[in-house]
């Protein structure tokens, strides 16, 4: 029996006043792809959203603070995001609401970036930058 649970990764982790409806934005307009969901009515306790090349993030709904073991205040996260093709993906957030806060453009890293907020205020940076090769 194949195993098709992915490779161990990072999975950063974000609140939101409106879960479910940051979770469609989130794919319709960057492309993440929606792969558990779990909670009742409006409340998400847990929703695991693929990023396609790999890894992905994890959210959930914002919570009194007296009664919340990870008190991530919406609109606080910020991340970084590989893409290859981050024309198509600038095209696909603007047309889809996203705030621009950097239009494409190029780095001195030699990466094609651009960085859009979200409807709840959190900050998205694509861009074609895979990070420095591992030491030893």
């Amino acid at each position: 029996m194949a195993d098709n649970n992915p490779p161990p990764q990072v999975w950063p982790t974000l609140r939101a006043r409106d879960a479910r409806a940051l979770i469609r934005f989130l794919a319709d307009a960057f492309g993440f792809e929606e792969t558990a969901v779990y909670g009742d009515g409006d409340i998400v306790h847990h929703a695991q959203l693929s990023w396609p090349p790999g890894g992905g993030i994890m959210l959930g709904s914002a919570r009194p603070a007296d009664g919340d073991s990870w008190p991530v205040q919406p609109g606080s996260y910020g991340c970084y995001v590989v893409t290859d093709d981050p024309d198509g993906l600038f095209a696909r957030a603007t047309a889809a609401g996203a705030e621009v806060i950097s239009g494409l453009h190029e780095t001195d890293y030699g990466s094609r970036d651009f960085a859009v907020r979200d409807p709840e205020g959190n900050r998205w940076s694509f861009g074609t930058y895979r990070g420095e090769p591992r030491k030893g």
